[in-house]
């Protein structure tokens, strides 16, 4: 993944972009949890790496996740909440598509 897909999908270091994949994520999100985005999950860990720009060093390659990083570490935190395997949808499977 790349600070550039991120920044592209409207995550960026001023904020999600208006009529971005990163705004109609955020309303989905909000409307889901009732009217909010919690933190750790796709929306505010998206937004969180397109404005300090560390998606590079996240985990989260093209080819997988690293074993040993953050995004391996989230990943197993997300599977074990959820009974062994991370969600379609997820904070992991929607971060690693991006």
């Amino acid at each position: 993944m790349s600070d550039k897909n991120v920044h592209k999908a409207g995550f960026t270091p001023s904020g999600i972009s208006q009529g971005s994949l990163a705004s109609s994520m955020m309303s989905r999100e909000a409307k889901a949890s009732g009217g909010g985005v919690h933190s750790g999950g796709p929306t505010s860990t998206l937004q969180e790496m397109g404005a300090r720009g560390t998606t590079h060093s996240s985990g989260f390659t093209s080819s997988g996740i690293s074993s040993g990083s953050l995004a391996s570490s989230k990943m197993s935190q997300e599977a074990r909440s959820h009974g062994g395997g991370t969600p379609r949808g997820g904070t992991t499977s929607t971060v690693q598509s991006i």
